[in-house]
């Protein structure tokens, strides 16, 4: 005989599944809660490492702006110190200079010429004076640019005045001062050369001796001298 339900089986059902449909959904929300909370911790520990990794490079940010303080500091004493060796070494190349200026200029002043002003405005050295004909004063200025310690003489004024016999013409001109033993630059790096001691010659590499012409016959060893042949002796019977 067949078996007939008349119990309310789908309103149970539908509880069932509205029941079942619950715990799933609130599985669901706590898993969704543990994954954000596991999200939410991953990314506070890497907003944390960040916040260490920012701390420690500002450390040594802080540490380089130190060092590259101390290195302007450092730089800034170099600049001064090279600053005081450049003086030095032109007090040194200089001491002797205004002495040698002096012989030069009683040394290249020609017959028919006399100085009355000697100026001197840092490397520029004034010369006036008197002087027989135009021709004395292209003579000294020759002299002077061969001096060695004045160069590229500049003739600004002369002219024909009365004043002192036989010297009608009064000129004017302009040196530069020069130093023919100031330390030079020839590497071009901004530090002079070392100047030689005194007495010292630079170093000349010997010359090569050329190689012997394969076509011109060798010398031949000089013979020996010949010994005089003894003479007979005196008293030998003849």
């Amino acid at each position: 005989m067949a078996r007939i339900n008349l119990l309310p089986w789908r309103a149970e059902r539908r509880k069932q599944r509205q029941k079942e449909f619950g715990v799933m959904l609130g599985v669901a929300a706590l898993a969704g809660l543990a994954l954000w909370f596991l999200f939410n911790l991953y990314y506070n520990a890497q907003i944390s490492g960040q916040h260490e990794r920012n701390r420690y490079l500002q450390g040594q940010i802080t540490e380089v702006d130190k060092q590259i303080t101390e290195i302007e500091e450092l730089d800034r004493q170099r600049a001064r110190l090279l600053a005081r060796k450049e003086v030095i070494e032109q007090l040194q190349a200089n001491r002797s200079q205004m002495v040698h200026l002096f012989d030069s200029l009683v040394r290249t002043i020609p017959d028919g010429v006399i100085l009355s002003t000697i100026k001197q405005e840092g490397q520029k050295l004034t010369l006036e004076g008197r002087s027989q004909s135009n021709s004395r004063v292209s003579t000294y200025m020759r002299n002077l640019e061969g001096s060695g310690w004045m160069t590229k003489p500049e003739l600004s004024v002369i002219e024909a005045k009365d004043g002192v016999a036989g010297l009608p013409y009064m000129f004017s001109l302009s040196v530069q001062l020069a130093n023919p033993n100031a330390p030079t630059d020839a590497d071009g790096d901004g530090i002079p050369d070392p100047v030689p001691p005194v007495g010292t010659e630079p170093a000349v590499e010997p010359e090569a001796t050329p190689a012997p012409d394969a076509s011109t016959p060798a010398e031949q060893p000089a013979a020996p001298a010949t010994e005089p042949a003894a003479a007979p002796a005196e008293g030998a019977a003849s």
